[in-house]
């Protein structure tokens, strides 16, 4: 019999990909608030209605699970205090019940490059507080913590602003043209996933995880961009002081109902800080996986998708 993997955040962007990508080999249960589109993250998935902050949908989730992914989180919130909930406080609670079972189960932690600076926004401070919550836990939960950079691919909205620019010739950059950041597509992502969860020498590995180009400037990710459109794209250098203000609009107007910005000034700080690429040694050295989705391939299908999706 196969064994059982329950995911978290698998209605997002990532999650789908993950539910898919271990089908073939696990028995997969997903928790969800609503219902499930089969179509969308595949029909043979088992659905644990319910949410990170109900202890008995978490107790129901990993009941017998020989695997955890905790995927779910927010990159957008209005305050601190959401940020903390949703991407610590849960970690912890679903750690909790998972260190509970009579055989622990393995747990895999999504958490973000962005963690390593916890001191540039309140959404790197939760995502490093979740990897110190699922630390604290620890004990006899094997765990392994994921830090992939900005990850793009199908069904990702959190770039689309980007490939939008890059369609109509422009190429913005938000900081130093100095700058230099990582980038992985989610199909490998999602296949890491599957070898860290078969590997028992990723217990207790924090890893970092890249395509292995070793890190992007804005220029090379604005010109790959339309090569892909088979267009050119002008750059454009967005002042840090013009990014602020619309920040410190969006933190204003955040208060509206239904309005969560993602441009915040924990966001301007983010994205204008010089140094986004990953050191992925350790998964390199301890596992087999290794990236296989270039640059230009993975703009391609991602803009090929977009198109069928009329997302652009």
């Amino acid at each position: 019999m196969r064994p059982r993997v329950a995911i978290t955040g698998a209605t997002g962007f990532i999650g789908p990909h993950i539910v898919r990508r271990l089908c073939a080999d696990w028995q997969v249960r997903i928790l969800a608030r609503r219902a499930v589109d089969p179509a969308r993250i595949g029909a043979d998935v088992e659905v644990v209605r319910g949410d990170l902050h109900d202890p008995d949908s978490l107790q129901r989730l990993v009941e017998g699970a020989d695997a955890v992914v905790h995927v779910a989180g927010l990159i957008k919130a209005r305050t601190r205090r959401e940020f903390f909930r949703a991407n610590a406080e849960s970690v912890a609670r679903l750690a909790e019940r998972a260190a509970a079972a009579t055989v622990p189960p393995r747990f895999l932690l999504m958490s973000s490059l962005a963690a390593r600076e916890p001191d540039l926004s309140d959404y790197a401070a939760s995502k490093r507080a979740g990897e110190a919550a699922l630390i604290a836990v620890g004990g006899a939960l094997p765990w392994t913590i994921l830090r992939p950079p900005a990850v793009y691919g199908p069904g990702d909205s959190a770039t689309l602003f980007f490939f939008r620019c890059i369609r109509h010739g422009i190429g913005p950059v938000l900081g130093s043209e100095r700058a230099r950041f990582s980038l992985l597509h989610v199909a490998d992502l999602a296949r890491a996933v599957g070898i860290l969860l078969a590997d028992d020498r990723t217990a207790g590995l924090i890893a970092d995880i890249d395509d292995g180009h070793g890190g992007y400037g804005w220029r090379e990710m604005t010109e790959t961009a339309a090569e892909a459109f088979g267009s050119h794209a002008r750059i454009v250098r967005i002042p840090r002081a013009i990014a602020y203000g619309v920040g410190l609009l969006n933190r204003a107007l955040g208060w509206l109902p239904g309005y969560t910005p993602m441009l915040t000034p924990g966001k301007v700080r983010e994205l204008y800080h010089s140094d986004w690429v990953c050191d992925p040694r350790a998964i390199l050295a301890r596992t087999i996986w290794r990236p296989e989705v270039p640059l230009r391939q993975g703009f391609a299908s991602t803009i090929a998708w977009y198109r069928q999706q009329g997302w652009l």
